[in-house]
């Protein structure tokens, strides 16, 4: 008993163990591992204080379909990462469970590889931090209390952890998804989606009207007993309302885990039922399919060796939407019951597609030839360590990220790193529509066109904030432009320059806000990234209606007959973008362009954004009015339009009555490539 309460005594009045380098960097993800490298190249001692037992966060998480955009945009240890993805499949004792020549993604001459298993991702952060002497910490997690950091004159002096290390450091990193180290030295930030409004956007907020993909598309009823709103609704939709296309919310888009499945009979084990199953889950999953939706319900991407990068597809898959609004500002202990209920609902929903009786026959048999990878997260049943956290906090700095970034409206002058991939949100909610029916709500997926700059000043706080922490990932940019800029290769990037400029404020003992940034360009230009948009990009300029004479009626308010999407990839453009038919379904088309015409005469003119792999010869009807001319007429979409603004003009009539309503058809009817419209315009002469 003595000797108890003297090793009790030893314990409890034992000092806290203290932890010291010029680079302390929490989370292990990709970009925090890729930030210890730079920093211990630059001749600085750097330590990773990792939350979770692995590195590489969900670059080794199965995350291994590489959502890159533009490949020439990575550069300096990010693409070196992937080419030691190449050189690792170089090998032909690789290559356990398929013939290397059958892979469609190797290619033996290629610079570098995109996809990858994920403990060989594991493997290769293991070998950067190994090669570079960088000492690491695992599950240590940051105390999050009211003393967990600790400042000096605007300056994080060092953070403890709940275990009572403490770790003291000249420069500090935030890499982790969440952003817990910002939000415990009080660096502002925000969670969820801004309105349009807030930064001049046009794809942030809620966004019911711009969605065409992951919805329902056949009619299916939210209510317990269907059609008694009486009833209460099934598991996964909220009674609220939700709410007005481009308004803010605090809501997230929706997480998941990025399931490794193997279709290798020897290296695959079957999908377990979890405890605590809930078949109330996937009601909404088997009413899908009895009315009518048989679309397989998942998006397997085949990695090398028979395995898979699993993602969410349709209307009811893997993301949990609404599960994760809290997880970001959580206590530990909170994040670990909705961890728990994704992870409940993810095995519960895989079980269910390769098991149930209500799933229809041809969805079992595809599930038949997949299980998880036995392979694979073999201490953790094959389940991958790391929820995908797409979205967590996002620091507000005195630069922040948004659309017109993406668009190239705005360029950075202090440019850390380029971001290319479409401006790409999940959903966010699933609702009741005013006809009584699902839907899914958030899915926003735009291309920007091209390569955009990502500012310094985006991944270091305000001065008069923190003057000594870099944010490579959770980083200053509207809910929209994180959309593009939340990819593994560009967190590495920005972890790199992080990394880099932190050394050049220790050597010159600066403020993070005062490195001069052509220093800091020089030193990473010289470790080959990547930061100047290359040449031909043009900015995607978007035109106002209130800038154009006479009445102008944009795509978003004409009415369509038959399936069109929404797009922006091709500029300029009026206002948010433009509608085309997806060169499908021809003659069955038709945009509808109508407005209200006072006595007068008008020219009428159409807006297009031309191409290549346009029409040419698009059927344009007018009606109403007197003509003066033929009002029948067809547009070739692959010249470029010959009016100012992008418009083409179409002809001209003369109104007599007031109020007189004057429609402009463009139809798909004969139409030899996509057709698109962007807005008409009628001005009196």
């Amino acid at each position: 008993m003595v000797k108890l309460l003297l090793a009790l005594f030893s314990i409890l009045s034992a000092p806290e163990q203290e932890n010291s380098a010029d680079v302390v960097i929490y989370g292990g993800t990709s970009a925090g591992v890729v930030a210890a490298v730079q920093a211990r190249r630059m001749g600085k001692t750097a330590i990773i204080v990792e939350p979770t037992s692995h590195l590489g966060g969900l670059s080794s998480n199965g995350l291994g379909w590489t959502d890159s955009g533009n490949k020439n945009a990575i550069g300096g240890i990010s693409r070196e990462f992937y080419q030691r993805i190449q050189t690792h499949y170089n090998n032909p004792a690789s290559w356990h469970h398929v013939d290397r020549a059958k892979y469609d993604r190797y290619r033996p001459n290629a610079d570098a590889m995109w996809t990858f298993e994920p403990k060989v991702a594991e493997s290769i952060f293991e070998s950067f931090v190994s090669e570079n002497g960088i000492l690491v910490f695992k599950n240590e997690r940051l105390d999050r209390g009211a003393t967990g950091v600790s400042k000096t004159g605007g300056r994080i002096t060092s953070f403890r952890t709940t275990s009572g290390k403490i770790f003291r450091g000249k420069m500090f990193v935030d890499a982790t998804y969440e952003g817990d180290l910002l939000a415990a030295a009080g660096v502002s930030f925000t969670i969820g989606r801004e309105g349009n409004d807030v930064y001049d956007e046009t794809l942030n907020g809620v966004q019911k009207t711009r969605m065409r993909h992951h919805l329902f598309t056949a009619k299916v009823d939210p209510y317990v007993v269907p059609g008694d709103p009486a009833s209460g609704l099934v598991w996964g939709v909220h009674n609220n309302p939700p709410g007005k296309d481009g308004e803010g919310d605090n809501r997230l888009q929706a997480y998941c885990y990025r399931m490794c499945m193997s279709n290798v009979p020897a290296n695959s084990t079957p999908f377990p039922k979890p405890d605590g199953y809930d078949e109330s889950q996937f009601e909404l999953l088997f009413r899908n399919f009895e009315a009518g939706d048989l679309r397989f319900p998942l998006k397997p991407d085949m990695m090398p060796n028979g395995k898979t990068d699993t993602n969410n597809n349709c209307a009811f898959s893997t993301d949990a939407i609404g599960l994760n609004y809290d997880f970001p500002a959580a206590s530990y202990a909170e994040r670990e019951k909705i961890l728990a209920e994704h992870e409940r609902y993810q095995k519960g929903l895989m079980w269910t597609l390769a098991n149930h009786e209500r799933v229809p026959e041809s969805i079992r048999s595809s599930m038949s030839k997949w299980g998880l990878a036995a392979d694979e997260f073999t201490d953790n049943e094959n389940w991958p360590y790391q929820i995908y956290v797409r979205e967590g906090r996002r620091m507000i700095s005195d630069y922040v990220q948004t659309e017109k970034d993406c668009r190239r409206i705005r360029i950075a002058d202090d440019s850390v790193g380029l971001g290319s991939y479409n401006m790409d949100s999940h959903n966010v909610q699933r609702y009741v529509t005013p006809e009584g029916f699902v839907q899914n709500e958030g899915d926003v997926q735009e291309s920007p066109g091209g390569a955009y700059a990502i500012s310094y000043k985006a991944i270091v706080p305000k001065r008069d904030e923190i003057q000594n922490l870099f944010v490579p990932v959770c980083l200053s940019s509207s809910h929209i432009a994180y959309g593009s800029i939340r990819m593994e290769p560009v967190f590495m990037v920005l972890g790199q320059s992080a990394a880099t400029a932190a050394a050049l404020a220790i050597d010159s003992n600066q403020s993070v806000q005062d490195v001069p940034y052509d220093k800091l360009r020089e030193r990473l230009l010289a470790d080959k990234q990547a930061l100047d948009i290359p040449e031909g990009s043009s900015a995607m300029i978007r035109i106002r209606k209130s800038k154009l004479d006479g009445i102008v009626v944009d795509d978003d308010e004409a009415t369509f007959v038959g399936a069109w999407s929404k797009s922006s990839a091709v500029g300029p453009f009026i206002e948010s973008g433009y509608h085309h038919d997806g060169n499908l379904d021809h003659g069955e088309k038709k945009a509808i362009f109508a407005t209200t015409l006072e006595p007068g005469e008008y020219d009428i003119l159409l807006a297009y954004t031309p191409n290549k792999n346009r029409a040419t010869k698009v059927s344009v009807q007018l009606n109403g009015g007197d003509f003066s001319e033929q009002a029948d007429a067809t547009v070739n979409m692959r010249i470029k339009p010959d009016q100012p603004n992008g418009f083409v003009r179409i002809g001209s009539c003369k109104v007599i009555a007031p109020e007189q309503k004057t429609e402009l058809v463009v139809s798909n009817k004969g139409a030899d490539g996509y057709v698109v419209v962007d807005a008409v315009q009628f001005i009196k002469k």
